[in-house]
């Protein structure tokens, strides 16, 4: 249980809290500060968060959470692609989380990326699995956070993932999978169900050669899982997944083989200048016999 500390604020001349509390506990860095005070991890006597650029003021008693101290380093690194006064778009590595969950805290890419700008408004206005790599939206101010974040809850944002995954021979591509996705056991996998479908999925092939082929997923829906769900059902799992079809053995960590899912574009009609924007990530997914995935 991560119980909170307080701490009744000292007399000295720091400008505001995030340079008052880097000089009084020295061996916690400043992107860490950061981390917490985007989390609202930094609150007051009320519990309400506070900024980190707020006035030091001498006697206010603060409130924060302790973080894990021997969180091991993921060595894998984001990229951030583009940047402007309300987003960022980051190319997101495998295994490297997007929020701070169980023993990642430090090593995240909400954490590395305020650290990296300075910005503790950073949010992640959608989720990427820790084990999928790519693009990643960030939101950079809170007054225009809304407008894009509708952007996601009305489904006028186009996804689309890249996948490599047993060959179906057997199929006529594309094809389109409807189905019902709620939780499973244990919780934190998803299942398929009868009734009214919540979940959609356009699946077309890049490239068919061998027993593995290049998959290209464009998800209509956002479920939890939705493409690993999908592709399992289909009958062909997304190479490296543990959660489907079956439960694999828990990983080891960053040392485990990457799942060979790729977010590689985002498109939208930018809520407020009405721009098409469209965004692709860098990355390639590897094959297994070397080659990088096309496209």
């Amino acid at each position: 249980m991560n119980l909170p500390s307080r701490l009744q604020l000292p007399p000295g001349d720091w400008p505001n809290l995030l340079d008052g509390l880097c000089a009084r506990f020295p061996r916690i860095d400043r992107g860490q500060w950061l981390d917490r005070f985007a989390r609202g991890r930094v609150q007051d006597a009320q519990g309400r968060a506070l900024a980190a650029d707020q006035p030091w003021r001498v006697g206010l008693e603060i409130v924060y959470f302790r973080e894990v101290s021997d969180e091991s380093a993921i060595p894998f690194r984001e990229q951030i692609l583009y940047q402007d006064a309300h987003l960022l778009v980051a190319d997101k590595p495998h295994h490297l989380p997007v929020t701070p969950a169980g023993r990642y805290v430090r090593q995240t890419l909400l954490a590395r990326l305020v650290e990296q700008t300075g910005n503790a408004d950073l949010v992640p206005l959608h989720r990427l699995d820790r084990l999928t790599a790519g693009l990643v939206l960030f939101s950079q101010r809170p007054d225009s956070r809304d407008a894009y974040q509708r952007l996601f809850r009305e489904r006028r944002i186009a996804k689309t993932y890249e996948a490599l995954a047993p060959a179906l021979p057997g199929l006529q591509f594309p094809v389109q999978r409807d189905s019902r996705i709620v939780s499973g056991e244990p919780f934190f996998r998803m299942a398929e169900v009868d009734g009214e479908p919540n979940a959609r999925t356009r699946v077309e092939v890049i490239a068919a050669d061998g027993m593995v082929w290049h998959y290209r997923l464009r998800p209509e829906t956002g479920r939890k899982h939705q493409l690993r769900v999908h592709m399992a059902a289909l009958g062909a799992p997304i190479l490296g997944d543990d959660l489907y079809p079956r439960l694999s053995p828990a990983d080891d960590g960053w040392h485990a083989p990457p799942l060979q899912l790729l977010a590689r574009a985002l498109a939208f009609k930018d809520p407020l200048s009405g721009e098409g924007r469209v965004f692709s990530s860098e990355r390639s997914l590897p094959w297994p016999d070397g080659r990088a995935g096309e496209g």
